[in-house]
């Protein structure tokens, strides 16, 4: 078992109010989603509104930026469950929902397994790959890094000391 998950968070610039009857295939899509997501191989978190199944009432980023945070226990699950589930189909059908966002909107990063992370992190995260591209500390599926190396265990058979 990886000492690191893989955390993410990615925007949506909403077209239109949730409530909107244009938005209204994609609500119906979020309990169902919501719940591919969390009975999938490797899903470790997500972020939700208190008392709430999803996350469509934050908007840290902005009043009509829409976010999907969560923690996944590597990349490729991430992966299986976004372009390899019924997830894909929303991702194709992303543009009726959703206007073209500028920059970045979406970033990974490696978290210590255990924790949970914050949407501080988050933005502070999409603020470095904005100014540096992606590096070990916040990349993309287009350019992945692996976990960090794990700091030997002092109490280990053969460690040095």
């Amino acid at each position: 078992m990886s000492a690191f998950h893989l955390a993410q968070i990615n925007l949506g610039l909403l077209k239109a109010p949730l409530d909107d009857p244009a938005m209204a295939e994609f609500t119906a899509a979020f309990a169902p989603i919501n719940a591919l997501a969390d009975a999938s191989p490797g899903f470790v978190w997500r972020y939700t509104d208190e008392g709430r199944d999803d996350a469509t009432l934050t908007r840290p980023f902005g009043p009509d930026l829409l976010i999907n945070f969560s923690v996944w226990r590597d990349l490729e699950s991430l992966w299986d469950f976004s372009y390899r589930t019924d997830h894909l189909d929303l991702l194709r059908r992303r543009r009726e929902w959703f206007d073209h966002l500028d920059g970045v909107r979406l970033v990974m990063w490696w978290i210590p397994a255990g924790t949970v992370p914050t949407l501080g992190e988050a933005g502070e995260r999409m603020e470095l790959l904005r100014a540096q591209g992606p590096t070990a500390e916040a990349f993309t599926f287009r350019t992945p890094f692996g976990p960090p190396a794990a700091a030997p265990d002092p109490a280990a058979p053969g460690a040095r000391t």
